[in-house]
């Protein structure tokens, strides 16, 4: 109608009363009654449309003028960066399976031999070893670490432990110190350390337990998280590869999942962490010598800690940053696969740290390019392998590529997607990613679309570590259960849990889930490529995270 006006506030309202209207029509009586909101209405309908019709031209301009070729343009970009994923993905995996197949154990490239049991020697063949072990409010799983670190295989004489602990709870201090006491009087050189401070939390206290006057006479200095267990003969299988091959600044052991079977979810983390140690860390010891510490059950020579400029508090991803100094000081690195540290899985928790990229690459990039220690061909590799190809473009494609631009091309008819791109890629790269753990491979799928979702905040790490640095060191622990589901009262751990919904709820994911959700309608109501075919379980996969319907089910008690 002309010269009508309505509030565009008022738009979605009115039309929702409009079909209610519609239904009450059939009561000529109630119509009557509500003629004159009816005709309002009409005039509302009227206004709507008309804007709709004057905005479609240049909604139809930028569309075709910006939005098709920004599409095309990212569509070309993902695949060059599958292309490139895939390579990289496949050499790693054929490295993995030269080493297995050929029997390339560690001590087959490097010399090992065991320590000499002499009783006359007494412990004098054994070097001095310091162990440490940082924690935070550990309460579930401090007697884990402890325990299995005072019963390593080693003179009492030549080991020194350090409980690094950072605890807030004062209780758990308690605890924790009651714990080392009574190692120590069993004859154990134990040692509390605790802090009325968290400057540069991990990195800071292991920083300042290595200033103390009594760790200068330690050759290596084993490190292990509160929930990692060692093996007794973890020490006299690690330290002679150090012993003997002075150019070796890191063993690295690999980590046995101890709750894998407590659900689905434990089981897919095997699944990555398990692609992590037996591909990716197997074939960066094989071939470049190099690969990221994890943090934990591994050894590091001392001397090379301090040539590396020892631990750094500039970021909360310590054990790379300081993996990737020391390799450009030309020590290297050395994966021992058969060696292996039982460790309790956490469930998923996304809330996931931050890693400040620009404080790990800002070595590479300036002053150690032009250097001496190590060759220009490996600090390429660790530009293009190590940081580019692992943590740039396998984040991105998965994200943006699988579950951003795949499914928003449903709405633009002019934008292709080779088959190649959208089905052989990702198929190639899951099977690649599933051979560390064959025994999972019938979880396969739930796998590809959980690993969507935290591709999510993957990316996002990348992102703000990237662009916002002086947010990147804001450190997340997720308390570490243990067994805890096993040997404490269900009403005792239901505490640790959030049971309702609103307290459960993630809304970047249940966003995710419900733009999913639209796209993947309209690519089955509209499109003839099917996408929608695995556009509808990301949308479940997105959702069932948001909901908080993941993870291990606690019981309620009565």
């Amino acid at each position: 109608m002309e010269g009508a006006y309505l509030s565009p506030s008022l738009f979605f309202p009115t039309l929702v009363l409009a079909l209610m209207l519609e239904l009450m029509r059939v009561d000529a009586g109630i119509a009557d009654l509500w003629e004159p909101l009816v005709s309002y209405l009409d005039q509302a309908s009227d206004f709507f449309f008309s804007t709709l019709s004057r905005a479609a031209p240049v909604w139809t301009a930028v569309r075709v003028a910006v939005l098709v070729p920004l599409m095309k343009a990212a569509v070309v970009l993902c695949l060059v960066m599958s292309v490139i994923l895939v390579i990289e993905k496949l050499s790693m995996a054929l490295v993995a399976l030269y080493v297995k197949v050929f029997g390339r154990t560690p001590e087959k490239v490097y010399k090992w031999e065991e320590i000499p049991q002499d009783s006359e020697l007494g412990s004098l063949p054994y070097p001095m070893v310091l162990v440490q072990i940082p924690m935070f409010n550990e309460r579930e799983v401090y007697q884990i670490s402890i325990g299995a670190v005072c019963t390593l295989a080693w003179p009492n004489d030549k080991l020194i432990i350090q409980v690094l602990d950072d605890s807030t709870d004062i209780t758990i201090r308690e605890l924790v110190q009651e714990e080392c006491g009574k190692w120590h009087r069993k004859g154990r050189n134990i040692h509390y350390i605790s802090r009325d401070n968290r400057n540069g939390y991990k990195a800071g206290a292991l920083k300042e337990a290595m200033e103390l006057d009594y760790v200068k006479k330690c050759d290596y200095v084993a490190i292990f998280d509160a929930d990692h267990e060692p093996p007794t003969d973890f020490l006299l299988r690690s330290v002679p590869f150090l012993m003997h091959n002075r150019e070796i600044a890191l063993a690295q052991a690999r980590w046995k999942f101890v709750n894998a079977n407590e659900c689905i979810m434990t089981r897919i983390q095997e699944m990555s962490l398990n692609y992590h140690f037996k591909v990716e860390q197997q074939s960066g010891s094989s071939t470049m010598a190099f690969f990221g510490f994890n943090g934990t059950a591994g050894v590091w020579r001392i001397i090379a800690i301090n040539d590396a400029e020892g631990w750094k508090e500039r970021t909360t991803v310590e054990d790379m940053d300081l993996a990737v100094r020391a390799t450009l000081r030309g020590w290297k690195f050395l994966y021992i696969g058969d060696l292996k540290v039982c460790v309790y899985m956490i469930n998923v928790n996304v809330q996931l740290l931050k890693v400040s990229y620009q404080a790990i690459i800002k070595p590479i990039g300036i002053s150690n390019i032009v250097g001496h220690e190590v060759p220009l061909m490996k600090k390429l590799f660790l530009l293009y392998n190590f940081f580019f190809a692992r943590r740039i473009v396998s984040h991105n494609v998965t994200f943006f590529f699988y579950c951003i631009i795949i499914p928003l091309s449903s709405f633009f008819p002019e934008v292709v997607i080779p088959k190649w791109g959208v089905f052989y890629v990702p198929t190639l790269i899951t099977i690649l990613n599933s051979i560390g753990t064959p025994r999972s491979l019938h979880l396969i799928v739930v796998w590809v679309f959980f690993e969507n979702v935290m591709s999510l905040h993957r990316c996002k790490a990348v992102y703000i570590g990237l662009l916002e640095a002086g947010r990147v060191n804001e450190w997340v622990v997720t308390e570490k259960l243990g067994n805890t589901l096993k040997t404490k009262q269900i009403s005792v751990v239901e505490k640790k849990f959030a049971r309702k919904l609103w307290e459960r709820l993630l809304f970047l994911e249940v966003s995710m889930g419900l733009i999913l959700l639209i796209c993947a309608c309209y690519n089955f109501s509209f499109r003839k490529d099917q996408h929608f075919i695995f556009i509808f379980p990301q949308t479940i996969s997105f959702l069932l995270m948001g909901f908080g319907f993941v993870g291990t089910y606690i019981p309620q008690t009565k």
